[in-house]
């Protein structure tokens, strides 16, 4: 089949390569403003991979032309960051055809929700099949040219859940031969709750701040970064986050749990369980605290995450300390965003059990 995959980073050339292993003819896109990953991609005529995925996958088509991309394409992944879920769905809008199914991963922060309104799309339509996962299914750094380290492919706790609810399954059976693993979610609110990366990258990148700013070369993030207090303060996190998904009727898999369901960890525990775990080993901390890790996880989701614990009836001091502290070290005031984000999922203007009964349907 024609995979179309929207995104050149870490994440999408792992899918494009992985795709493509599997004997699919795969187009990868990327905006303008990112031309590294591609050009290389294009140039090889392929991605090469070591790591838990090994060998040269050839990429049919590499480049810039959303609508060579687009055309015909049996399923499309959106592979990025939740702030480029908007420009991707602009960039989709002119050329996406009926039935094209969409699998925006990972979800983030409500990506498929946001993807269909970008699309000028009620939640319940299915003139498009959208949906999307939990959580990316690597553990995976590119290097810039063409090459990409996988360093863990998940051998389960992986969710996908279709909007509407009713179309997962659809989806789940199209891709299920690339990961088997892979298991339906209620709905796409599931996919957002279980998501553990606000979880745990805001609390290591917050402790570890000095380090980061002092030691250019970057620390091993989860061997390094973690330690028992940095655990408690992971653990403060994922408990707040599990009680809101238990008010709106979710129960999600705490953070240790679901590494050891994805091949991540063997012990189920917040700290040493990171720090000897197989598919964290050696992945470095960025760079710059100005990273995804405070700027999507805090800035996207935890706020969004925060907004739904208000609507519940949930106390998350935590959480609102992390944005707080986030605020202060990007220099930026993430709680100015909640508003803007609450409109993008729809949820500014009506209540969450209407919601609810919506991306259940």
């Amino acid at each position: 089949m024609k995979v179309a995959v929207l995104g050149s980073g870490n994440g999408g050339c792992a899918v494009a390569f992985d795709f493509a292993q599997h004997g699919h003819d795969v187009y990868l896109y990327d905006q303008p403003q990112f031309p590294q990953n591609i050009s290389a991609v294009a140039k090889a005529g392929g991605i090469r991979a070591s790591g838990e995925l090994k060998g040269f996958a050839r990429i049919a088509g590499a480049g810039h032309d959303a609508e060579c991309t687009l055309k015909d394409a049996d399923i499309i992944f959106v592979v990025g960051p939740s702030y480029s879920t908007i420009p991707f769905a602009e960039t989709c809008k002119p050329f996406i055809e009926e039935r094209q199914m969409v699998v925006v991963c990972p979800g983030s922060c409500g990506g498929a929700i946001v993807f269909k309104k970008t699309l000028d799309e009620e939640l319940v339509s299915q003139k498009y099949i959208i949906a999307e996962t939990s959580t990316l299914p690597y553990a995976v750094r590119a290097d810039g040219a063409g090459n990409i380290q996988v360093f863990n492919k998940l051998k389960g706790g992986l969710f996908l859940a279709g909007l509407p609810g009713s179309c997962g399954q659809k989806v789940l059976d199209q891709i299920k031969e690339v990961y088997p693993h892979m298991s339906l979610a209620r709905n796409v609110m599931h996919t957002f709750l279980q998501n553990g990366n606000p979880v745990i990258h805001p609390a290591v990148v917050i402790m570890n701040a000095a380090l980061t700013e002092r030691d250019k070369n970057g620390f091993m993030f989860y061997e390094e970064g973690i330690t028992p207090a940095v655990g408690r303060l992971i653990k403060a996190v994922d408990d707040e986050r599990i009680a809101i998904a238990r008010a709106i009727g979710i129960e999600v898999i705490p953070d240790p749990r679901l590494g050891c369901m994805q091949g991540y960890q063997d012990e189920e525990n917040y700290d040493h369980s990171y720090n000897v775990a197989r598919g964290f080993k050696g992945i470095v901390a960025p760079e710059t605290l100005r990273s995804r890790y405070l700027i999507e996880d805090v800035g996207h989701s935890m706020i969004i995450l925060r907004a739904l614990a208000e609507m519940v009836g949930i106390k998350t001091p935590t959480m609102d300390a992390i944005i707080r502290i986030a605020s202060v070290i990007l220099e930026e005031e993430l709680l100015e965003r909640a508003d803007q984000e609450l409109a993008h999922l729809g949820l500014d203007n009506i209540g969450i059990e209407k919601f609810m009964e919506l991306v259940n349907k």
